[in-house]
């Protein structure tokens, strides 16, 4: 069954040059010209992922980003014009899973599709239905993720991430495995999307995040999830 995208752009070149090499790789493609159009054609007919321009009229990509986050994980790769640093950032802090900036080549928006879809197929393996880890309890048969008694909302990339690392109870995951394993080995010197998606994650699933028991920081060497009773 072939997947369904929502493109959201407001210049009509971008629109039908992307629905035309979309649908050439048999996408499904819906289209909208602002953000609220966007919100408006997604709640009512969902679709497996976004590509969300961030300049347009009515609703910019950021704020429609963080609207569709309030109540959707589908995956949402922001399109924007702007290359800097803080305008990435941003993006990603709002729950975007990926960016790319124009002008950008069909077959890099295309491995960018894939990638990202590729992380909402559920994770192989053996593990049982719950982990636990303090406060925090995983349903993998559900996809759910509980801090106490409060169900924590995670996008599909956060929610793949956590799962590494409690598949890798008690050690130390360097950030290339990290990117190789979540995003793809295309993004092994991608260290920016990984802290900003671990930082996202943190402010989530931890009480403290500026001191964090599930997910913890060893300088130089990765990160891990500490075996319950130990110290970090």
């Amino acid at each position: 069954m072939s997947k369904s995208i929502l493109i959201v752009d407001d210049e009509p070149r971008y629109l039908h040059l992307l629905e035309a090499n979309l649908r050439t790789e048999d996408f499904e493609v819906v289209s909208a010209h602002d953000g609220e159009e966007a919100i408006e054609i997604f709640t009512s007919k969902p679709t497996d992922l976004i590509l969300l321009d961030v300049m347009m009229p009515k609703l910019d990509g950021f704020s429609t980003c963080q609207r569709i986050r309030q109540f959707s994980s589908v995956p949402i790769i922001i399109l924007t014009a702007k290359g800097e640093e803080q305008e990435r950032v941003r993006g990603l802090d709002m729950g975007a899973d990926d960016y790319l900036v124009k002008p950008f080549s069909i077959g890099e928006l295309l491995a960018r599709v894939r990638a990202v879809l590729r992380r909402v197929q559920p994770m192989e393996g053996n593990q049982s239905r719950f982990f636990t880890h303090g406060d925090l309890r995983i349903d993998q048969a559900r996809a759910e993720v509980w801090r106490g008694d409060q169900q924590i909302y995670l996008s599909a990339t956060e929610y793949r991430l956590l799962l590494q690392f409690s598949h890798n109870l008690g050690k130390v995951v360097s950030a290339e495995e990290l990117l190789t394993s979540v995003w793809g080995s295309e993004y092994i010197t991608d260290k920016e999307i990984l802290w900003v998606t671990i930082a996202r994650l943190r402010q989530k699933v931890e009480e403290d995040s500026h001191d964090p028991r599930h997910i913890v920081t060893r300088s130089g060497l990765g990160y891990i999830m500490p075996p319950e009773g130990t110290e970090e």
